[in-house]
């Protein structure tokens, strides 16, 4: 199989060149360290976790709680993973650019690509989804005037310096983590009774109405299905630190503290709201469980409130996305997997691919209101499990990685993956379970089965391209 060597280009970076790459033009180095410090912190923050947990905890019950402690111990070690890779050699194409060094070209191509087409199916999503919470402010508006607003507004961000970028990044994550914050905090002091108007509830929604697991297991493993995908986007952190001053420290700093940032954020506030209210309250799923517990605690404009930070969550997302797809599609055409034309940089910035992910998000949107039902519904199930492919490429290229720096450039291990190859086997195992999972639902096993076809697509199209460029180096060495 064809092996590919990092080579650092004038970026500074690790990129991996493969066959018919071009010159790696630079990337400027425009992210800050406060950037990538929120970055990391928000965007563990998204609308999933505001909106999309209550049906997880209306499937689950309390075990909710266990359900994202298990998943979160799950991302806790892809992250670490990722981040031993990327601190050895950060690259703009991260998980992509380490699977094809680690794998062989076509895993590179399989894995890059599908990511890109999750975070363009993303944009999509997230713009219609901020869309619909517009309209509602603003009833006599329509829905596409404010998809066209968004899209128009992010892409000519992200079409400017990185650090225009990193400034929206910035303080959309210090919203969203000081709302969260504060979500946190008067919950807290409900549980102990001592926020005015309220009581300790004790242990009696955690033991009662149907106790700690009241659907079972089946229940739990819907839950846990749900908690799993609502850490989504954790990744992008790996792609903007290759742009930072420093894209080795700030890896290390980014992976080192996602533990704390994940048991705080997604694990405490599953435990303080299945404490206050009834994990069959109806609201949980109707209002979402944030502005269930706010409502329950009399906080005046709950609603508003939490459309508010929604928003802001969807809009954090957008910018996000359409950032992490133009340099992962940046990174493919670099290594000669896509259309050199679109690797060209001007001003530091890949502006080509951030047009063409942009255009590819609209198109999207617009299939969402015309065929909403078949193709964008296609669409999102194709997306529907492609982030566990994605982790498990990312530990199949850690098990092959991590020997070749120990006997290579052991200097380079600036983060180790704790219990090496143990817990690497763990997450890899684990995240076959989830597939495996997925299969249980009918909802989740269609979605399993589009993103199975386009992975396998993707790869034979990988190995097709593998297999003819090696062809033509025996040709021209011949």
């Amino acid at each position: 199989m064809n092996r590919t060597s990092a080579s650092s280009g004038p970026s500074g970076t690790a990129e991996a060149t493969g066959a018919g790459a071009t010159a790696t033009p630079p990337l400027s180095h425009g992210l800050k360290q406060r950037h990538l410090s929120m970055i990391a912190l928000g965007g563990v923050i998204g609308a999933g976790l505001f909106v999309g947990s209550g049906a997880g905890i209306a499937a689950a019950g309390p075990s909710i709680v266990v359900a994202y402690a298990l998943s979160g111990l799950l991302v806790m070690l892809v992250m670490r993973m990722l981040g031993e890779m990327s601190a050895a050699n950060p690259a703009s194409g991260s998980f992509s650019v380490h699977a094809e060094r680690a794998i062989g070209p076509w895993a590179g191509f399989t894995v890059g690509w599908m990511f890109w087409i999750l975070l363009c199916v993303g944009i999509a999503a997230e713009a219609i989804g901020a869309a619909g919470i517009m309209v509602q402010w603003f009833p006599g508006t329509d829905s596409w005037m404010w998809v066209a607003l968004f899209m128009a507004m992010f892409c000519g961000t992200n079409l400017a310096a990185v650090s225009n970028f990193g400034e929206f990044e910035f303080w959309f994550a210090a919203l969203k983590i000081a709302a969260i914050t504060i979500f946190l905090v008067l919950g807290v002091l409900a549980i102990l009774g001592v926020l005015p108007g309220t009581d300790a509830p004790g242990g009696s929604h955690l033991t009662g109405d149907g106790g700690f697991l009241p659907n079972g297991v089946n229940g739990l493993v819907v839950g846990l299905l749900a908690s799993v995908f609502a850490y989504g986007g954790l990744e992008t952190v790996t792609i903007a630190a290759a742009e930072s001053e420093n894209p080795v420290k700030s890896v290390a700093g980014a992976v080192r503290t996602a533990m704390w940032r994940i048991a705080l954020f997604y694990v405490g506030s599953m435990v303080v709201v299945v404490t206050l209210i009834p994990w069959n309250d109806k609201a949980l799923v109707a209002e979402g469980p944030y502005v269930a517990v706010l409502n329950h605690l009399d906080i005046p404009a709950a609603g508003d409130i939490m459309n508010v930070i929604v928003l802001i969550a969807l809009l954090s997302a957008m910018n996000a996305n359409i950032y992490g797809a133009s340099r992962m599609s940046y990174s493919l055409v670099t290594r000669g997997e896509g259309p050199a034309f679109l690797g060209r940089v001007t001003g530091g910035v890949p502006r080509l691919t951030v047009l063409a992910s942009s255009f590819f998000g609209f198109v999207a949107v617009l299939l969402s209101y015309w065929w909403p039902d078949t193709i964008f519904k296609w669409l999102l199930n194709m997306v529907g499990a492609a982030v566990l492919v994605v982790w498990g490429f990312i530990a199949a290229a850690q098990l092959r990685m991590r020997s070749r720096l120990q006997r290579e450039a052991p200097e380079k291990l600036v983060v180790k993956m704790w219990l090496f190859p143990y817990l690497t086997w763990v997450a890899l195992a684990a995240t076959v379970g989830v597939l495996v999972l997925m299969l249980r639902e009918s909802d989740t096993r269609s979605q399993l089965y589009a993103t199975a076809v386009m992975a396998i697509a993707l790869a034979i199209i990988g190995y097709v391209r593998q297999r003819m460029s090696v062809a033509r180096q025996d040709a021209d060495q011949g």
